[in-house]
C-alpha cells in the first residue's frame, strides 16, 4: 500500500529535547519546501496508488533519503546509518526518534520499483513548477552532451570470454546443487583463470611480438568458450532454466565479435560487459573511449536542467537536437529567444529546425571548412557571446560529475543508467532550485 505521508507528530522523546537540534539548516530547509508540494509526489500516486498490501516506506521519507543520498554521494548503507546518527537528517526526512530508518535493501527495491519513468515524471514536475513560478525563465536554452559511464571493467576480448565462461559454469553448479543437472559439464575457469594471467604477464613485455602472443592466448580463449557454451547448451535442452539460457546467449553474441575482430572487421554494436549489455563504448576525441551511455543535457540560464535523455550507444549529436528542443519547448511553454551548442550540433538541418521552432538567435558553430558568409556570420558579437555562455555547460557537467554522481552509474542496464541520471539531475536541481528561491 502507498503511503505519501510521514507520521510528524511529536512523540514523548522529541518533546523533552531542545526544539534547536530539529531545526534544519538553510538548504534542507528550501529543498523540504520545494519537495513539500503535491505536485511533485503526485507521479507516485498515478503510478503506484495501491490499497492493499503492506506500507509502503512514505514517498516523503523515501524522497528526501534520495537526495540526501545524491547530495552527499553516500552508499545506501552509509546514508542510513548518518541518518540513524543525525536529528537533524531524521528531522528533514521524516523520521520520528522512535522509528527505525528504513534499510538500505528496502531503498534499493524501491529504486529499482519506482522506476525510470517515475524519476522521470519527477524531474518534469520539478521543471513546470520552476516554470509556474517563474523562478525559471529559459530565455537562452545551452545544449550539450557526455558520457555517463557504467560500472565495469575495460573490456577485453578475452576478459568477456572468460566472463561468459565463469557465468555458465556458475549457473550449471546451481543446476547441479538442486538435482536438475543431466549429463557431464567440465569446469574450465581454472585453465581460463590461467590463460588470462599468461596475458596479463605478455602486455608487460617490451618486445614487438606480445600483441601476436595476447591474440593467440585469447584464440584459446575463444575455443575454450565454444567448448563451453556446445555443452551447457546439451545440458540445458528444453528446461527453462532463464538465467543459464540468458548467460548461453550472451557469451554467443561475445564469441562472434571475438571471431569479427579476429577476422579483422569492424563492430558497430560491441558488447562491452555481461552484468550491463546495454553498455556501449563512446569515443571522446581520437583517444579516450569511456564505457557507458550518452546523456543529453539541456541547461536554462538560470543553470537548471529543462531536460534530459540517457542514450544507448552513442548516435551523431546533430541527430539529438530536435528532440530535445521540442520538449523543452513543451515545458517551458514557449520558444527560447536563443540558443547555443558546440559544432557536434551543427548542421543546416539543425538551424533550419530551430528556425520552425520560433528560436531567433542560433549559435551553433559548423564542422568543416565554412565559407565565407559563414565566418562573417559567426564573428557576430551575438554570436560569440552566446558560445561564451555555452561554455558555461561544461561547468555544469563537471559539478554534476564530481559532486552528484553523474561519472558513473552504479545501476545496470539503461533502465538502471536511467534511474541514476534521474536521480543525479533532480539532486542538483533541488539543489538549484533552493539557491534561486533563497
Amino acid at each position: 500500500m502507498l503511503r505519501i505521508e510521514a507520521d510528524t507528530q511529536m512523540n514523548l522523546y522529541e518533546a523533552l529535547l531542545p526544539k534547536q537540534v530539529f531545526e534544519l539548516n538553510e538548504e534542507l530547509s528550501r529543498v523540504d519546501a520545494l519537495l513539500g508540494d503535491e505536485a511533485i509526489t503526485a507521479p507516485f500516486v498515478e503510478r503506484f496508488a495501491e490499497g492493499k498490501g503492506r506500507p509502503t516506506v512514505p514517498v516523503e521519507t523515501y524522497l528526501r533519503l534520495m537526495y540526501l543520498k545524491f547530495r552527499y554521494q553516500l552508499g545506501y548503507e552509509s546514508l542510513v546509518q548518518e541518518v540513524r546518527d543525525s536529528l537533524m537528517w531524521r528531522t528533514f526526512c521524516r523520521i520520528p526518534l522512535d522509528a527505525k530508518v528504513p534499510d538500505a535493501t528496502t531503498l534499493i527495491k524501491l529504486t529499482h520499483k519506482y522506476g525510470d519513468t517515475t524519476i522521470a515524471a519527477l524531474n518534469e514536475a520539478l521543471a513546470r513548477k520552476a516554470v509556474s513560478e517563474k523562478v525559471v525563465r529559459g530565455r537562452k536554452l545551452r545544449v550539450d552532451t557526455t558520457a555517463v559511464e557504467s560500472d565495469i571493467g575495460y573490456p577485453t576480448d578475452a576478459d568477456l570470454l572468460a566472463d561468459g565462461i565463469v557465468v555458465i559454469t556458475r549457473e550449471v553448479k546451481k543446476l547441479a546443487r538442486s538435482g536438475q543437472l543431466e549429463g557431464t559439464f567440465r569446469d574450465r575457469t581454472r585453465s581460463t583463470k590461467y590463460r588470462l594471467l599468461e596475458i596479463a604477464k605478455q602486455v608487460k613485455r617490451r618486445t614487438n611480438d606480445k600483441v601476436a602472443e595476447v591474440r593467440a592466448i585469447t584464440r584459446k580463449i575463444l575455443k575454450t568458450a565454444q567448448e563451453v557454451v556446445a555443452e551447457a547448451e546439451r545440458i540445458i535442452g528444453n528446461t527453462g532454466h532463464q538465467a543459464l539460457r540468458d548467460a548461453i546467449d550472451v557469451t554467443k553474441k561475445i564469441i562472434k565479435q571475438t571471431q569479427h575482430v579476429e577476422e579483422g572487421q569492424s563492430i558497430k554494436d560491441r558488447i562491452v560487459s555481461l552484468v550491463d549489455e546495454d553498455a556501449r563504448p563512446i569515443c571522446r576525441g581520437k583517444r579516450e573511449t569511456e564505457f557507458g551511455y550518452k546523456t543529453i543535457l539541456t541547461e536554462t540560464e538560470e543553470r537548471i536542467i529543462i531536460d534530459y535523455e540517457c542514450l544507448i550507444g552513442n548516435p551523431n549529436d546533430d541527430t539529438l537536437l530536435e528532440d530535445t528542443l521540442i520538449r523543452s519547448k513543451e515545458k517551458l511553454g514557449r520558444a527560447p529567444r536563443a540558443l547555443a551548442t558546440d559544432r557536434g550540433f551543427g548542421s543546416e538541418a539543425n538551424d533550419t529546425i530551430c528556425t520552425n521552432l520560433g528560436i531567433k538567435k542560433v549559435s551553433i558553430p559548423r564542422k568543416g571548412k565554412l565559407s565565407k558568409k559563414r565566418r562573417g556570420y559567426q564573428k557576430q558579437s551575438w554570436f560569440r557571446r552566446l558560445q561564451r555562455f555555452r561554455a558555461g555547460g561544461e561547468a555544469t557537467i563537471s559539478v554534476l560529475k564530481r559532486k552528484y554522481g553523474l561519472r558513473r552509474t552504479r545501476l545496470r542496464g539503461h533502465s538502471g543508467a536511467k534511474i541514476w541520471v534521474g536521480w543525479s539531475i533532480l539532486t542538483y536541481n533541488l539543489r538549484r532550485l533552493s539557491v534561486l528561491t533563497g
